[in-house]
Formats: structure tokens, C-alpha cells, sequence
């Protein structure tokens, strides 16, 4: 009679198991294996198991924690990257925005407020890649785009060794840039604020023709 409940616990649907693990950590703020796979009426060992593959994707992670005698037991939470698991409504809220100050300015000062926030975020980028080579610095951006949403690479220019190119084949803001390609200008601005001693044009445009957007870099030529 004590097998069955066992059984069922082992095979426990592995899908729901893990949204619910999502769940569970974005409600509590962290969890114990064993408080999870209580909620979740599977073992212990079955829980440990989803918590290291979603460790492995960047989704959650652990600290130790003592609660009494015996071995400190991990408590589990979200990274940034597991709270962006759940959708939100930036989107549409930026997009509002726009259509709201596109509604009341002209466009000349909408394409300023927007190149202001081209500015601002290059000196972010700046501070955060620092000083390097050009592909050290270029892969640190790379690197800051993957987590900002965008699926973003960088490669040598193949017909100019001089020069890099950085393709984002997932744009994160794709829907506002389609009512507002006045966000794609802003988004080459970000680049060359973030590279001033570097060249930069656009060589991909998703809204004209491709699955991706480009930008060639080229330092220190007629920068």
C-alpha cells in the first residue's frame, strides 16, 4: 500500500514540476528542496534534480543556510534571469509612452528625448566594458545585449580583418521598433556612443529585409 504514493511522486509531470518551482520561489522568495518538493508531492531527490537543471539554464540559484544541527541546507531563489521567465508588460507600456509623446511633441524632440536615452545608456555600457581590445569590448557587449533579451554575436568582419560585426537575430523591442523605427536610430546611436573611437554603420536592418540587424565596426578608421 506505501509503494503507490511513491510511485506517483517519482513521476511527477516534469513540466509542471518546474513551472511550479517558479511559482513557488517567485511567491516565497526562496525554498528549501525539501519545502518544494513538499508543495509539490514529489522527493526530495526529484526536486534536487529540477533545481540543478534549472541552475545549469541561469534561472535559479543557492546560498547554504543553517536551520538547526546537522549539514546546512540550500535555500533556492530566482536569478534575474528566472524572474524575466515571467512575461510582463513593459512592452506595452513603452509603447503607450510613445504613442503618447508622439501624440504631443513633434517628432524632432521625440528623436531628441529618444538620442538622450541613447547617450545615457552608452555611459552605462562604458562603465561596464571598460577599456580593452575591440573584441574584448565587443564580447562584453555581446554579453550585456544576451541579457537585456536580445540574441545578439559578435565575428570578424570576413572581408575586412580590420573590422567586427555585431548581429542581433532577437530584437527585444521588436514590436515598439515596428510602429516607431525612430528606436532603431536610437539603437545605432547607442553603438557608436559606446564605441566613439570606433567607425560604426548599420549593415542589417530587420524592418527592410532579413532576420537580423547588423552593425560594422571599424576602430579608429574616420571615427
Amino acid at each position: 500500500m506505501s509503494a503507490t504514493p511513491q510511485i506517483s511522486r517519482q513521476h511527477a509531470d516534469p513540466a509542471s514540476t518546474r513551472e511550479a518551482v517558479f511559482g513557488l520561489l517567485l511567491r516565497q522568495g526562496e525554498a528549501t528542496a525539501g519545502e518544494l518538493a513538499e508543495h509539490q508531492s514529489v522527493s526530495v531527490q526529484v526536486m534536487r534534480r529540477h533545481l540543478r537543471s534549472l541552475e545549469d539554464e541561469g534561472f535559479v540559484e543557492a546560498s547554504p543556510a543553517s536551520e538547526g544541527p546537522g549539514r546546512p541546507s540550500n535555500r533556492w531563489r530566482l536569478t534575474a534571469k528566472g524572474q524575466g521567465h515571467f512575461p510582463d508588460g513593459s512592452d506595452h507600456f513603452a509603447l503607450g509612452l510613445l504613442q503618447s509623446l508622439a501624440g504631443s511633441l513633434s517628432s524632432e524632440t521625440l528623436q531628441e528625448l529618444l538620442n538622450q536615452q541613447a547617450l545615457q545608456q552608452a555611459g552605462v555600457y562604458r562603465g561596464q566594458i571598460g577599456e580593452g581590445e575591440l573584441q574584448q569590448r565587443l564580447e562584453r557587449l555581446v554579453e550585456l545585449r544576451r541579457q537585456a533579451g536580445y540574441m545578439a554575436e559578435c565575428a570578424q568582419d570576413p572581408d575586412d580583418d580590420q573590422a567586427w560585426v555585431v548581429s542581433e537575430f532577437h530584437c527585444s523591442v521588436m514590436r515598439i521598433a515596428e510602429q516607431f523605427p525612430c528606436v532603431c536610430d536610437q539603437e545605432l546611436q547607442l553603438i557608436r556612443h559606446t564605441f566613439p573611437d570606433c567607425q560604426v554603420e548599420r549593415v542589417q536592418w530587420r524592418l527592410e529585409k532579413g532576420h537580423s540587424c547588423g552593425f560594422r565596426l571599424i576602430q579608429g578608421r574616420d571615427a
